[in-house]
């Protein structure tokens, strides 16, 4: 039997060096999966905030046509919460665009 031999021009080969060792690593590190996690979180975060009794509902609860409920306007439900929201997204963008110095 014949000895195989490696072809030292073969196309795996080609420009690389017989010493150098090439590192092959994954292109989001540890900061982006913990930016990833903070974005997941504010964004949850912002729709709890958005959560709560509808327009129709009264104090007690209870489902009641002729009652109105102003806490739908809240700045809490308004504002903030959307905020959050956008700013979750924009760390996820954040995290997802960020290079990773390894």
């Amino acid at each position: 039997m014949a000895k195989k031999t490696k072809n030292k021009y073969s196309a795996d080969q080609f420009g690389k060096s017989e010493g150098t060792v090439e590192k092959k690593s994954f292109y989001f590190g540890s900061k982006n999966f913990k930016l990833m996690l903070i974005g997941i979180g504010l964004i949850l975060l912002g729709f709890v905030l958005m959560m709560g009794a509808d327009a129709n509902t009264t104090p007690e609860g209870k489902f009641d046509p002729n009652y109105w409920n102003e806490d739908i306007f809240s700045f809490r439900r308004i504002r903030l919460a959307p905020l959050l929201v956008i700013a979750g997204f924009a760390v996820q963008v954040f995290a997802i665009l960020k290079r990773n110095k390894d």
